[in-house]
């Protein structure tokens, strides 16, 4: 069976400072562009940038909205790390281990674009915390 690929619309109001974030921030691949829109490659998942003239706003805490990826190696996920930090991307929440010791214990953090987006990347040290657990009721930080 193919995997399908996810694809994500999201505000923005600038294309060439999207480019500069997306693309040499955090590494993904430029698509098809033009003045109001950009397609972007994150990992394999289609990200398309619109501008609004509608005001972006910034979102008090990181809930509800954000977006982002699951990591299935640490690797991985440090490595994008590494880059955020290098480019110096703003970190919304930096770093962090959560559930530490339990079977939801995982990595996350999180960065915010110019345009107020929220963008969580994390790794899960037991991948059968991704969809199941269901005996657990924690998620994210609000339990």
């Amino acid at each position: 069976m193919s995997q399908p690929i996810f694809h994500l619309a999201f505000p923005v109001s600038d294309i060439q400072q999207t480019k500069a974030y997306y693309v040499d921030g955090l590494g993904c691949i430029p698509g098809r562009e033009n003045p109001q829109a950009l397609i972007l490659n994150l990992y394999g998942h289609q990200l398309v940038a619109h501008t609004t003239k509608e005001p972006l706003t910034k979102q008090r805490t990181i809930y509800p909205r954000h977006f982002g990826l699951i990591f299935t190696q640490e690797s991985d996920w440090e490595s994008l790390l590494s880059k955020a930090q290098k480019h110096e991307l703003l970190f919304r929440e930096e770093a962090k281990d959560r559930f530490v010791g339990s079977p939801l214990e995982h990595r996350t953090f999180f960065l915010e674009d110019p345009f107020y987006n929220l963008l969580e990347f994390k790794y899960y040290r037991y991948p059968e915390a991704i969809f199941g657990s269901y005996e657990y009721t924690q998620i994210g930080d609000r339990g």
